[in-house]
């Protein structure tokens, strides 16, 4: 089938609020640029089978946040980051992932710099990673 330049691919899902239209009761959806970090984000926070039916979707990311908080482990994050996106999620294409340590706050901040296949524009997403007991 041929697609022609004028129509954009317009990413969508649910948001994960699950928040409800007020007026017609359906879930709201984010789209674009939101969809794609939004999945971003739920990959890089889910385990080994913890999606139903596809056990092989996740990551060692859990684990490796009890490890010791040093240049090794920030390198095996990031290493780990950029492996499950680029099996999980076609829609991106990975330019950096920078791992950070915060001794302060025993956790890591990550930063993941990556391109939509149907965009021509670089993006970034950050988040706080922290072990939870």
């Amino acid at each position: 089938m041929a697609r022609s330049n004028t129509s954009a691919i317009v990413y969508s899902d649910f948001n994960v609020n699950f928040d409800v239209n007020p007026v017609t009761g359906d879930l709201l959806k984010v789209t674009g640029i939101n969809s794609v970090t939004q999945s971003l984000m739920n990959l890089v926070q889910i385990n080994y089978y913890e999606k139903p039916f596809h056990p092989e979707i996740g990551s060692n990311i859990r684990n490796l946040l009890f490890e010791q908080m040093d240049q090794i482990t920030s390198n095996a994050l990031s290493k780990e980051i950029q492996i499950l996106i680029e099996n999980f999620e076609p829609r991106v294409s990975i330019n950096n992932v920078i791992v950070q340590a915060d001794y302060d706050n025993n956790g890591y901040n990550i930063e993941i710099d990556f391109n939509i296949l149907s965009v021509n524009n670089s993006f970034t997403v950050s988040s706080f990673l922290q072990r939870l007991r």
